[in-house]
């Protein structure tokens, strides 16, 4: 980056490694100094919870508004109806109506954690595009709109681009996709003043039309930033596990497991995970990031409890350290394990070990759990479980069991009340 930015919003987000493109940066910087800017990011709700790939983008809302500008968080009501083709090889399941109102009731919880709603001048609106989109005239829409759209332009986006050279079909309801996100940008323009979209780095070319709307139609400058593709020091994309997404939702993901996936990040990773997911100083990131040895699992733990205590509260996030601190330095069971919870019915005369580990999450199928216990994986009360055909019945479920896959993925199996 040549230009260095002034603003506290830029130079922040910028030291924090969130910063990819920007429409002009210098022009978006002077604008920012002279007062407060609204700008949003759009959010597709296509399942019933968020993951960790999209904590960047909650996380860029929150500094937005830490820095005295007014965050929009835009709930994709109408677009999800779409389906967004970035990144895509083949074109999204269509969902609901339903669904779609379902997921973004779930998915709204998790936004006021990190960002403040109301009336104030900062306060975030939260607002969804069906609001807009749903009411369309199609015909009066591509006389004012579509006009400014040329298909020539349309296929030179990434998005389209890569589909089409793979040779995979491209619904003409995904083509349409890129208008709408222009026309959410010039509606909250219209709205709310809105004079900044934000996305990742997948979403330039849709971001770009915004502004091109925008000025097209309102003759008035605004202005589109996106945030690099988050890999950990391994490639892999943010967000991703070995058994999948990495939840925000705890009824998706438990808190315990939540804090472990941070607790175990590679050392490599420490000090630009704290930057970009916790709110602590630059400085102290960059400290804890260049620890070594045994210090770095303490970072870790630090970072653990930092995005856990955001993301699920502070209490949640102290139960999953002690949990943690129990399960590996004092051998125990801790008492925010995830456990499956069996009925009488369900065990009857007993139940086999390699039921339970798939049914508690530690395995996807019975032949990967068969898997672990040959390869001495696994593990009984912290004793290593070599028969794969042990059968528990409920006299032995009556206290808790604690079955183990390696040495930090743990669940519980008892009987219910």
């Amino acid at each position: 980056m040549t230009y260095h930015p002034k603003s506290d919003f830029l130079h922040e987000i910028g030291s924090r490694g969130f910063l990819a493109d920007c429409t002009n940066l210098q022009e978006l910087d002077e604008r920012l100094l002279k007062g407060t800017v609204t700008g949003y990011i759009g959010f597709d709700l296509t399942a019933s919870s968020l993951h960790i790939g999209n904590l960047v983008q909650i996380r860029l809302l929150r500094w937005m508004q830490r820095t005295g500008h007014r965050p929009i968080t835009l709930m994709g009501g109408g677009t999800t109806k779409v389906g967004d083709p970035s990144g895509k090889d083949e074109m999204r399941k269509m969902l609901s109506v339903e669904q779609i109102d379902a997921n973004a009731a779930s998915i709204r919880k998790v936004f006021s954690r990190y960002i403040t709603y109301g009336d104030g001048p900062t306060d975030s609106p939260l607002v969804n595009n069906a609001e807009w989109l749903d009411e369309l005239r199609y015909v009066p829409f591509l006389r004012d709109i579509g006009r400014h759209f040329t298909v020539n332009r349309l296929l030179s986006f990434e998005s389209v681009k890569s589909r089409l050279d793979r040779e995979q079909a491209l619904s003409f309801i995904e083509f349409n996709y890129m208008l709408l996100q222009s026309y959410d940008y010039l509606e909250l323009y219209r709205r709310y003043g809105c004079l900044l979209q934000m996305g990742g780095s997948d979403q330039w070319g849709n971001i770009v039309s915004g502004t091109d709307l925008i000025r097209r139609v309102e003759a008035a400058e605004a202005f589109g930033l996106t945030t690099p593709l988050v890999t950990r020091s391994d490639g892999k994309k943010m967000g991703k596990s070995v058994d999948g997404a990495v939840w925000l939702n705890e009824n998706m993901m438990s808190s315990y497991e939540f804090w472990q996936w941070w607790r175990n990040v590679d050392d490599a990773d420490v000090g630009k995970f704290l930057k970009m997911f916790t709110d602590l100083p630059v400085d102290e990131c960059e400290r804890l990031g260049a620890l070594g040895g045994a210090e770095i699992n303490e970072a870790k733990v630090r970072l653990a409890n930092e995005v856990t205590a955001l993301n699920h509260g502070p209490d949640a996030a102290a139960a999953a350290e002690a949990t943690a601190r129990e399960v590996f330095e004092k051998g125990g069971v801790g008492d925010d394990l995830p456990t499956l919870a069996l009925s009488a019915e369900e065990v009857g005369d007993g139940i086999s070990v390699v039921q339970l580990i798939v049914r508690s999450g530690l395995a996807k199928s019975g032949k990967e759990a068969k898997r672990l216990i040959a390869d001495n994986g696994a593990r009984l009360d912290d004793a290593p479980l070599t028969d794969a055909g042990m059968v528990l019945d409920a006299a032995a479920l009556s206290s808790p069991v604690k079955l183990s896959a390696g040495r930090k993925r743990h669940a519980l199996v008892t009987l219910a009340d």
